[in-house]
């Protein structure tokens, strides 16, 4: 009865001690928000903390002016590009920036920053991790935003607008995406037609897919004439020409795969076209 009533005590013992450490969940005071966009050809994606204005004056006040801002609430806004993009003639690499802000009364200084492991401004301000600084002048809008808001506006094929907006004003920051750039390569590529990659990719998967093993052959063929000669495109020649019952041309090409794989110094291929020489070599009639 003893063991009976202490095994009860660590029980509950063990519950209060779940409870008492169990964290009270309630609402954040500046929820997490998050915009992705797609402008032209480029993804542009921005992750940011809300807080609202609850009756406060913001500009001037509670976001003092010439004086910089982690631009929202708790950890530093966040901006992703998919591409390079231009902003204010600055070319902006594609990857994550933090974005901050110096607000005036006649323009804003927005900058974006290459680091983003900031809990609000950095304590020590890089001159060198600025990708991109640009200066806007804030637009005043009609109509009051209580929650501070980033929004991508103004969408074209060639550019957007980055619009930081709270209370009466609105920051809108241009962005240019290279969409003429990527479409021209695209139609510059495709026009010129498959690559000595894309016939070789489309070989080999014709081959694995054990569809028509004459085209196969045919891309392979294409793929080496158009300067594609590599140890191991002969060898899936000669994978092609072993499964079309060819083993006296798969014999040839899989000897010119060993040779090249030995110049190269590559024992995995040296062995497996010996292996297959060998096999098929049996085969020949």
């Amino acid at each position: 009865m003893k063991n009976i009533l202490i095994q009860i005590s660590a029980f509950i013992l063990a519950f209060v001690s779940v409870e008492m450490h169990a964290q009270l969940k309630t609402p954040a005071a500046s929820p997490l928000g998050k915009v992705e966009q797609t402008v032209g050809l480029t993804t542009i994606s921005v992750e940011y903390s809300r807080p609202s204005a609850s009756g406060r004056k913001i500009f001037g006040d509670l976001v003092p002016y010439n004086t910089l801002w982690r631009t929202a609430a708790n950890k530093n806004t966040m901006i992703t590009f998919s591409d390079d993009v231009m902003i204010g003639g600055t070319e902006v690499k594609k990857g994550t920036y933090s974005i901050f802000t110096k607000p005036g009364t006649a323009n804003w200084e927005v900058y974006f920053y290459t680091d983003t492991e900031n809990w609000g401004v950095p304590e020590k301000w890089d001159d060198a991790k600025v990708a991109a600084k640009v200066m806007v002048t804030p637009q005043t809008l009609a109509n009051k935003i209580e929650t501070f808001t980033i929004n991508i506006g103004h969408i074209t094929n060639d550019y957007c607008h980055l619009e930081i907006m709270w209370e009466n004003t609105n920051v809108p920051v241009k962005i240019e995406v290279p969409t003429d750039k990527k479409v021209t390569a695209n139609i510059k590529q495709i026009m010129a037609g498959p690559t000595a990659g894309d016939y070789y990719n489309a070989a080999v998967y014709y081959r694995t897919a054990k569809k028509d093993l004459q085209q196969a052959l045919e891309w392979m063929n294409k793929s080496i004439e158009m300067g594609n000669e590599r140890f191991w495109v002969y060898r899936q020649k000669s994978l092609i020409q072993a499964d079309m019952g060819d083993y006296k041309g798969a014999v040839a090409t899989a000897n010119k795969s060993l040779d090249m794989s030995k110049e190269a110094g590559n024992a995995d291929y040296i062995k497996m076209n010996e292996e297959s020489i060998k096999e098929w070599s049996k085969k020949i009639k």
